[in-house]
């Protein structure tokens, strides 16, 4: 039996009437695909390079599940290109269709109890990952779940990490030689949690190690490698070399800190201290090549596993909990870890 993976982005209400016509059909049953398992998914933004990630992992491992059970899976994963609106419509037309299973990488996480509604007014369990609702929403449901890996332990971390980094070789790092941890911060979404917890902790434990601080500047760059390169060009021409450290809540961002830096011309040995969370392949390859001092390994193919686990489990009537560590009845989490020049090959050859 052959694996279907359908995957496409909206970009028109005229695209998104052709498509929906052409490829929902798929989700929906139909004679050739009565003994099929649907599993809708609906991502924020597939241009997010750690959710791409997450995507094609999802797509590996469905193949690889189709395979061993000798059943047909049909994957039908849909990019709403941070739009909301868009993503409701998606769900609402994977219930319509039949899907057997919701898995919805949340555009506002506010929109999640209206999914959590509509998905048990279906009788159809809905997975969150990656970007999670709040509590009250989760518990909305029964067959409410979320699959992530902790912000704060991501954020506690990257403040590790660079403690280390300054403590070790404070000569290197302290550019005026004042002691004081001159930064500057690169913010996700705002108002996201997952933002507002990096960025806290990643401080937090900073200065939990005695370290004094000073921020020169913070602002938001929407997780983007492009609009950080912008914000980090502005801050080098109005901070120059007082920016000590780059504090980045993704790799993305931190990326786009390496290309501002690239621009000016400066000496890699003259950088300041970039660090970034996720563990993309793009991020350790600026490790290997010293100019992203270290990153923290969030495990897409684990997530990705355990979205599968989860939702095989509920597309086959089973209990959850003997498919994956349920934490609360509705939470799979999975550790982070850091990664630096000394551990990298282990990442590089397929995470920890």
């Amino acid at each position: 039996m052959r694996l279907k993976i359908k995957s496409f982005s909206f970009r028109s209400p005229l695209s998104l009437a052709l498509l929906l016509v052409l490829l929902l059909p798929a989700c929906a049953g139909g004679q050739e695909e009565d003994d099929s398992l649907r599993i809708g998914v609906t991502l924020y933004d597939q241009d997010d390079t750690f959710i791409s990630s997450m995507s094609q992992n999802l797509e590996q491992l469905v193949q690889e599940e189709e395979s061993r059970i000798g059943q047909k899976i049909t994957l039908f994963i849909s990019d709403s290109r941070h739009n909301q609106t868009t993503q409701m419509d998606h769900v609402d037309r994977f219930l319509a269709r039949g899907c057997d299973v919701l898995c919805v990488n949340m555009v506002d996480r506010t929109g999640a109890a209206v999914i959590v509604d509509k998905a048990a007014a279906e009788g159809v369990p809905v997975i969150f990952f990656n970007r999670q609702p709040v509590d009250e929403d989760i518990q909305r449901w029964e067959k409410s779940f979320y699959v992530g890996a902790s912000a704060q332990e991501s954020g506690t971390l990257e403040g590790r990490l660079v403690a280390e980094a300054w403590t070790s070789e404070l000569e290197r790092w302290d550019g005026n030689g004042d002691g004081i941890l001159q930064y500057v911060m690169l913010e996700g979404e705002p108002g996201h949690q997952d933002a507002l917890l990096r960025t806290e902790y990643t401080i937090q434990t900073i200065t939990d190690q005695g370290i004094e601080v000073e921020r020169l500047a913070r602002d938001t760059a929407n997780w983007n490698r492009a609009q950080a390169a912008a914000r980090i060009a502005s801050w080098l021409d109005e901070f120059g070399d007082q920016i000590e450290v780059v504090l980045s809540n993704n790799d993305d961002m931190a990326l786009g800190a390496i290309d501002a830096l690239k621009e000016t011309g400066r000496p890699l040995k003259d950088w300041p201290l970039i660090v970034g969370i996720d563990a993309t392949a793009p991020a350790l390859e600026a490790v290997e090549a010293g100019q992203l001092y270290g990153t923290v390994f969030n495990d897409s193919r684990g997530q990705a596993q355990a979205i599968l686990d989860l939702a095989m489990a509920l597309c086959h009537g089973e209990d959850p909990a003997g498919a994956v560590e349920l934490v609360d009845g509705h939470y799979v989490w999975l550790p982070y870890q850091l990664v630096t020049r000394e551990n990298l090959a282990l990442f590089q050859q397929g995470g920890g």
